[in-house]
């Protein structure tokens, strides 16, 4: 059935205004919203600024810190932290991990979520959530841990739980040192240990 020219003069007339107010109402929404937003203080910003810089300058801290050293038995100890900030005689640090690489290749990694660093003592104190992992298969959970920096060494300061190639133990304490030949390295479970089982399939 044929349009009739009226109406299709109508249709015309039609999308030519929509093609012209569209636009124009878009427009005058978006202007609207720059009219009627609340204008923003620059000064409502300077007190939190001020918190934050008189925070760092009492507080210094380090982001993504490093730390490596060779121990006087010729281990090379590695350490990487999310944050660490000055203290006393040596500093704090947070989200740590690392790795102590004895001088004949075998490897023990730790992470904790908070350690002291104590350079007098040149000792690194592993707090909260422990985890070593040896490369001779042991895996080892613990509360603290206190770790050699001078020299090659680690002592738990609690109970500690592991995973091993024998099975799973716990005991009192834990102590990682060099052996009596000089040369070797011991990991010495103590104070009651229990041990479970498991033979390998």
């Amino acid at each position: 059935m044929a349009r009739s020219p009226a109406r299709d003069n109508l249709h015309s007339r039609v999308v030519v205004i929509l093609k012209i107010t569209l636009p124009l109402l878009a427009l005058a929404i978006l202007s609207s919203l720059f009219l009627f937003s609340r204008p923003i203080d620059p000064e409502d910003a300077i007190p939190y600024a001020d918190v934050e810089i008189a925070d760092r300058l009492a507080q210094p801290r380090m982001v993504g810190a490093g730390f490596s050293t060779v121990t006087s038995d010729g281990a090379t100890l590695t350490l990487s932290a999310d944050e660490a900030a000055p203290q006393q005689g040596g500093a704090s640090v947070a989200g740590l991990t690392g790795s102590l690489v004895m001088p004949k290749g075998a490897v023990t990694e730790f992470s904790a979520r908070n350690g002291a660093l104590d350079r007098a003592a040149g000792t690194l104190t592993l707090d909260q959530g422990v985890r070593l992992t040896t490369s001779t298969g042991y895996v080892v959970t613990t509360e603290a841990v206190t770790l050699g920096t001078d020299r090659s060494y680690m002592a738990s300061q609690g109970q500690v739980q592991a995973t091993a190639p024998l099975g799973r133990l716990t005991a009192g304490g834990m102590r990682m040192d060099r052996a009596a030949d000089g040369a070797t390295y011991v990991m010495v479970f103590n104070k009651g240990v229990r041990l479970i089982y498991q033979p390998q399939p």
